[in-house]
């Protein structure tokens, strides 16, 4: 029982270390962010490998989800005669949680571990290290750029996995289950609201800061060579994908 509460303890303490550490992090990112030079090269870099190469797989995500949620939802509806909200159940699932939840995980475990094992690769190999030597801030250099990155890029990324998803419901909705499609396209359009747009928008700006600012972090601190580069591609995405879900639930408890 005594080494069990030690355990606790333990790994409570480590937790807030870590929170305390990553806000540090965060802060001096965000204190770098305004300083010449701005790099614009390796933020427009950034945002190609976590933006442009995410893609493919968000739109994957989104077309079956939509799909999916559109299929499920029919059948619950066919029971009491509700099969014309169908296609505003799909909309505001899509742009208030599913979206920017989907989307943000789907950029976590392609883009946030690779984020962590390139700059675990770094500190394993003293490269971050070479760069404090040549007088070249590491955090202005590779957290500013991944971050800003996130930020701008994940909630373009929500939109297009929201639309994709959309017209997966509507494809599956008026396609295979023969619904009208005025009625899906009118009970869409008069129960989603702008603010629903915004507030999933809203959700994928934290979800993409929370994202690269874990995936730095567990980077940067990475220790122990090749396996500690491992370890902490995984906690990265771990953590990642746990806060994405924790900060899902508190917002939705704040924005709606």
């Amino acid at each position: 029982m005594r080494r069990f509460l030690f355990t606790i303890g333990y790994k409570t303490l480590s937790a807030i270390n870590q929170m305390g550490d990553m806000a540090i992090m965060l802060i001096s990112a965000l204190s770098w962010a305004f300083i010449p030079p701005l790099r614009i090269r390796n933020i427009f870099k950034q945002m190609e490998f976590i933006g442009v190469k995410s893609i493919f797989i968000v739109i994957l995500t989104g077309l079956f989800t939509g799909g999916v949620l559109a299929l499920q939802s029919y059948y619950a509806f066919r029971k009491f005669g509700g099969e014309s909200l169908l296609g505003a159940t799909v909309a505001l699932s899509m742009t208030r949680e599913l979206g920017p939840v989907l989307t943000a995980l789907m950029v976590t475990g392609r883009a946030g571990s690779a984020i962590a094992a390139e700059l675990g690769t770094m500190r394993v190999t003293e490269q971050i290290d070479a760069l404090a030597v040549m007088a070249i801030n590491p955090v202005k250099y590779l957290v500013v750029p991944r971050i800003i990155a996130g930020i701008l890029v994940v909630p373009i990324l929500t939109v297009i996995d929201d639309f994709v998803g959309i017209v997966g419901g509507y494809i599956i909705g008026v396609g295979l289950l023969k619904i009208n499609p005025g009625i899906f396209m009118a009970k869409m359009i008069e129960m989603v609201e702008l603010s629903d747009i915004f507030n999933g928008l809203f959700k994928s700006v934290c979800f993409g800061l929370l994202l690269t600012l874990i995936g730095c972090y567990k980077g940067y601190h990475t220790r122990g060579g090749a396996e500690g580069v491992g370890r902490a591609t995984t906690e990265a995405v771990v953590v990642s994908s746990v806060s994405i879900l924790v900060g899902d639930y508190i917002l939705t408890s704040l924005l709606f």
